[in-house]
């Protein structure tokens, strides 16, 4: 194994450090052009063997989860079409995330995974299910995070004429969590599944009970399908930093997960969720993972040059299409050297912001952009030894509020790998990360104190 097991000295929660693998059941993610590498293995996303390896080095590092991005549409904003996106392979094409959980869950005891599932294009009721299916089958070791889709072309592949507006995909949002917290806390009460052999009774009947939902875009009359798992409800994560994203995020997210290209955009983000949690009513505000990649090496030196090698292979014109997925910007439109600003769209708001006025100190250009996301896509880059690694993902905590980070790859395994190697043990050294998995489901391993959501939480209601 890349990493030994050691005993977990006592952490205060306060000083830990969270970190999740950020990948995608797709070729390259977030690094375009990367999948040529003669080192990547991203291209063998479709083969189960890749994925289990995966699983099992996050969780030799103690990662707290794999997190699995997702779309259900093609990157056809920039230069008006998809052919830049399924020519270089940006994130297209892109298999189910959901169905690799149950394997990877088999080789590893303790690794969380959280999931990535729109609001705007599946029914709450049979979702609801598929997820209480996973938490069972992982023994409660799953997690949601809940987007509201910014693809134009999912869209219309769904059916529809286009997205819908962006505050109002979070109106649908708010209703689709309602159901889903009925189905999941209310439906089914603690001792309702009974067996009852010698009466031949499976479940009590008085004990389970249908939702009568009825709202302004879901009726659901009946009780669910399954029977409560050990979460009941998964873990949730969102992924909102707009500012109807924030309320919502404060509302309902147990972890916020943002992609701020700078500390001074990440502080800001922090203080605006913790500031709408206070005014949500709930106890305490959900920690904040930001997007990283983190390039790591037995020195500087030795990661500097990998670094240098990577970029050989990265894609600028991946990187705008991505960007431009995005913002909703086609930013093969734009003067390459003109400012980025003035610009709205009804795509991810928080990541047309952070390029454009969240930081007044920063003024970007498309060609700016195009050289920062081509590694790491809209989140920053740090290169280094252990020891440098460590000391900026300190400093980014201490500096934002910050409480971890979900970590990308720019070469798989290898930037994983790197992560295990070297900067956990290191993270350990300084007591900024666990030795060892808390016992109990992904909500305890997190710090909950219970299996399911705490008591200020609106599930819990």
């Amino acid at each position: 194994p890349l990493l030994a097991v050691i005993p977990d000295p006592a952490m205060s929660d306060a000083g830990r450090i969270h970190l999740n693998l950020f990948t995608m059941n797709t070729v390259g993610h977030l690094s375009p052009g990367l999948w040529r590498h003669p080192r990547d293995r991203s291209r063998r996303y479709t083969e189960l063997d890749y994925w289990l390896d995966l699983a099992r080095t996050a969780e030799e590092g103690r990662l707290d989860a794999i997190f699995f991005a997702d779309v259900l549409g093609s990157y056809d904003v920039y230069r008006g079409g998809p052919e830049a996106a399924v020519s270089g392979g940006v994130q297209i094409p892109a298999n189910d995330p959901l169905q690799l959980v149950p394997a990877l869950a088999s080789v590893t005891r303790h690794l969380g995974f959280g999931v990535t599932a729109s609001t705007s294009f599946e029914h709450p009721f049979p979702f609801a299910r598929r997820m209480s299916t996973l938490d069972h089958l992982t023994g409660g070791r799953v997690g949601w995070n809940v987007v509201t889709s910014y693809l134009g072309s999912g869209a219309r592949n769904l059916g529809l004429d286009g997205q819908v507006s962006h505050d109002r995909r979070y109106d649908i949002a708010e209703e689709y969590l309602e159901v889903c917290y009925k189905l999941w806390q209310r439906s089914w009460e603690d001792g309702a599944v009974v067996e009852d052999r010698e009466r031949g009774v499976f479940a009590d009947p008085a004990r389970v009970h249908p939702i009568a939902h009825r709202g302004e875009f879901f009726t659901v009359p009946g009780f669910h399908m399954a029977e409560p798992s050990p979460q009941r409800t998964p873990v949730l994560y969102q992924a909102g930093a707009s500012p109807r994203g924030v309320v919502f995020a404060a509302r309902h997210a147990e972890h916020v997960f943002v992609a701020a290209p700078s500390t001074a955009v990440l502080g800001r983000q922090v203080r605006a969720v913790r500031e709408a949690a206070e005014a949500a009513g709930r106890s305490a505000p959900p920690p904040v993972l930001n997007q990283l990649t983190v390039i790591v090496g037995a020195t500087d030196a030795e990661a500097k040059r990998r670094f240098e090698e990577y970029l050989e292979f990265a894609s600028p014109e991946g990187a705008l299409t991505l960007m431009s997925g995005w913002t909703g910007i086609d930013f093969a439109g734009l003067d390459p050297d003109a400012p980025l600003a003035g610009l709205r769209s009804d795509a991810i708001q928080s990541a047309l912001s952070a390029f454009s006025d969240a930081d007044p100190a920063r003024v970007w250009t498309p060609r700016e952009i195009a050289d920062y996301a081509r590694i790491g896509g809209d989140g920053p880059v740090i290169v280094g030894s252990a020891s440098t690694v460590a000391d900026a993902l300190e400093s980014i905590v201490e500096e934002t509020g910050a409480s971890g980070f979900n970590l990308a790859a720019a070469v798989q395994p290898e930037t994983l790998e790197g992560i295990v190697e070297h900067l956990v043990p290191e993270l350990q050294r300084r007591g900024r990360f666990k030795r060892e998995y808390a016992a109990g489901t992904l909500r305890e391993k997190l710090g909950g104190a219970a299996p399911t959501p705490a008591p200020d939480h609106p599930a819990s209601s």
